[in-house]
């Protein structure tokens, strides 16, 4: 089978080119043009296409997945309903329960987005990372490839990174759990990062499938007082330089940066100090500007990830309030995923210019016309669970401002 970049580069249009350029409002023809050379990559799971990239809308992934202390596959079931009637575009399985192609097996039966795992934590549940083998990663790798997985989250870190890492002085260190499982094999084994190293083979298993590789961010800041340093652009460079091979083997590719915890007055900088090293689709978990918002960590993050929206992120990863507390609730989910579309909406504004979608909820509350803005609203229901049936809110009352002046004829 052909990968969507090999058809692409034969000028080939798709069917999934095809959807996504109706979804989008672009020609097919520009889509493939940004497959082709790697701006854009295309997501998919049976009928479901996802477009991610250059020119298109800011995309945001929910996570779910049960945990080594919450395992309840029924309750990631709903998390994963939940996630598609809220509009989130994709779904990332994060499961490290007892039974995790089960719990997984599950989630695919009741949703239909297109799904991302990190198979590296599978392999860790199920063996231990002092156990587990090459052999036994690549055989996650394989066996979660066959499921019909749409994108792999792969952290690429090298010894060079680690031992930049070590010689700077965080307050948090590594606080990406893949990252953390990878450099930990590495350390505990004295042996190099198995997915560059076999990385052929990683290509080899991804192109079969026409399976999304998204380059893991194990550098991130975990506190906005731990600022960019030498093992981030190390990092980030590597990445590049792997993306770079992925792309030319016909492999799709995405870099995870500017994740973690970032000062706000260096988020916007970030994301052009990656766009200007490579245009590859940039995923970004948050960013959260604070540290103090614990409990409300989905609504600091939406501020983080508004601005890097603006400056040129392509896909975000939500935040709930749960984030450093806890496995997320259904609910939790529900408000993380609101306040990320918030946050893709207005960076899409920056990007591309005001939504006509902005300007028809204006001219409903103009005209005092409840069920107008409901239907443009990003979350209709809880807006008509809040809303009077008719005339002014409570707020006002008979003292509406628009009430008033439209009485007046002005």
């Amino acid at each position: 089978m052909k990968t969507q970049i090999e058809r692409a580069r034969a000028e080939k249009i798709t069917s999934q080119c095809r959807s996504v350029a109706k979804k989008e409002g672009i020609s097919p023809e520009i889509i493939a043009s940004r497959i082709a050379r790697g701006s854009v990559v295309i997501m998919s799971r049976g009928r479901c296409s996802v477009g991610i990239g250059e020119g298109l809308r800011t995309k945001v992934n929910v996570n779910i997945g049960t945990s080594s202390d919450r395992d309840d596959p029924q309750e990631e079931i709903k998390k994963g309903k939940i996630a598609e009637m809220y509009g989130a575009d994709t779904i990332s399985d994060l499961s490290m329960g007892k039974d995790i192609p089960g719990t997984r097996k599950l989630i695919f039966q009741h949703t239909a987005l297109p799904i991302t795992t990190v198979p590296i934590y599978q392999t860790a549940s199920e063996i231990g990372i002092r156990d587990m083998t090459e052999q036994d990663i690549f055989r996650t790798i394989r066996a979660q490839a066959g499921e019909g997985i749409s994108s792999f989250v792969l952290h690429c870190v090298t010894h060079p990174v680690l031992e930049s890492y070590k010689k700077n002085k965080r307050i948090l260190g590594v606080v990406s759990k893949g990252g953390s499982i990878t450099s930990a094999y590495m350390l505990l084994n004295t042996c190099d990062n198995p997915f560059i190293e076999n990385f052929d083979t990683v290509l080899s298993i991804l192109k079969k499938y026409d399976i999304v590789l998204s380059l893991g961010n194990t550098m991130r800041s975990g506190c906005i007082h731990d600022a960019r340093d030498r093992a981030q652009v190390e990092e980030i460079r590597e990445n590049i330089r792997l993306a770079r091979i992925a792309h030319e083997a016909g492999v799709q590719v995405i870099i995870e940066g500017v994740g973690g915890h970032v000062r706000i007055d260096k988020i916007a900088d970030h994301v052009k100090y990656h766009k200007r090293l490579a245009d590859y689709p940039l995923f970004v978990a948050g960013p959260l500007p604070t540290d103090v918002a614990m409990g409300y960590d989905h609504i600091a993050g939406c501020a983080g990830a508004s601005i890097a929206s603006g400056a040129g992120a392509d896909y975000l990863c939500y935040i709930t309030p749960a984030e450093h507390l806890g496995l997320p609730t259904p609910d939790n989910v529900r408000e993380g995923l609101v306040a990320f579309r918030i946050a893709a909406h207005i960076g899409d504004s920056i990007k591309y210019g005001i939504s006509p979608a902005d300007a028809a909820v204006s001219r409903s509350r103009a005209d005092l016309n409840w069920e107008g803005q409901f239907c443009n609203a990003l979350e209709p229901d809880k807006a008509r669970t809040m809303a009077p049936q008719s005339g002014p809110c409570s707020m006002c009352g008979d003292f509406c401002a628009i009430k008033i002046m439209k009485e007046l004829a002005l």
